[in-house]
């Protein structure tokens, strides 16, 4: 059945990247499962915030979460990178159109799921946050690290077999399904002890260094990026820690400089 999904789940994308995408948007997208009974769930209430849901508040009788990554094109990364002050426009357009993506997909595979006599419930791509505190009442990045994606990154990233750089989704289900291994090393450059801090070089706003994120900092040119693409929906992104580095679409391979 997790095949079935995945097959499903690539048919939307490539048939959205070809009606939707100018120049071809996303690559090959993942999906991987954890089991709503994982007990690292429950630690979600310590490492994000106290009152993050867990499968069972979505969903009741919930037996897994399914995640999936969509990788951005490299050419969305380098331009992103190539903007000096603010979110490049392909970037803040791909946000936009992938939130709309993330729907489309969530609804396609609730429908899979509901054909085969089970439930699923799903949850928005974002702005499922507190506004205050900036921190998620379900957050996708680390359900993905929960159902084995990838692991964190310095930049506070998921880090996946395909980098960095594109957007989570996710949604519960009361289908039984295997999970998803975890990787078994960090993926992260710096966090395995090579060379890199990349990241930090790129966060150009005071809100990355080594020892601390300022995530209401990151927050304040999140909104510049808004403003400045005022014509388009809510876009407060940013996304330049994670743009041309060592792990933006891929998995580093060596010790590299960012």
């Amino acid at each position: 059945m997790l095949e079935r999904l995945r097959e499903e789940m690539h048919q939307v994308v490539s048939r959205w990247d070809r009606e939707h995408a100018r120049d071809g948007m996303w690559r090959e997208p993942l999906l991987a499962v954890a089991s709503a009974d994982d007990p690292l769930f429950s630690e979600l209430r310590t490492a994000v915030a106290p009152d993050h849901a867990m499968p069972g508040d979505l969903l009741p009788g919930a037996r897994s979460v399914l995640v999936f990554f969509l990788p951005f094109a490299r050419r969305l990364g380098r331009e992103n990178a190539a903007e000096k002050e603010f979110a490049a426009r392909s970037w803040a357009e791909a946000y936009v159109i992938t939130n709309r993506l993330i729907h489309a997909v969530n609804e396609h595979l609730e429908a899979v799921i509901r054909d085969r006599g089970f439930a699923a419930s799903t949850t928005p791509a974002t702005h499922n946050f507190d506004e205050e505190r900036l921190v998620s009442g379900w957050s996708h990045k680390h359900i993905g690290f929960i159902a084995g994606l990838g692991t964190f990154g310095s930049h506070h990233w998921l880090i996946t077999e395909a980098g960095c750089c594109g957007r989570l989704g996710s949604l519960v289900t009361t289908l039984p399904l295997p999970p998803t291994p975890r990787p078994s090393v960090e993926l992260c450059l710096l966090k395995a002890g090579g060379k890199c801090g990349g990241c930090f070089k790129k966060c150009r706003y005071d809100a990355l260094f080594p020892d601390r994120f300022d995530r209401h900092a990151c927050y304040r040119q999140c909104l510049a990026n808004d403003s400045h693409h005022a014509d388009l929906p809510l876009v407060d992104v940013c996304g330049k820690c994670g743009c041309e580095v060592p792990c933006s679409h891929g998995i580093p391979k060596s010790s590299e400089t960012g």
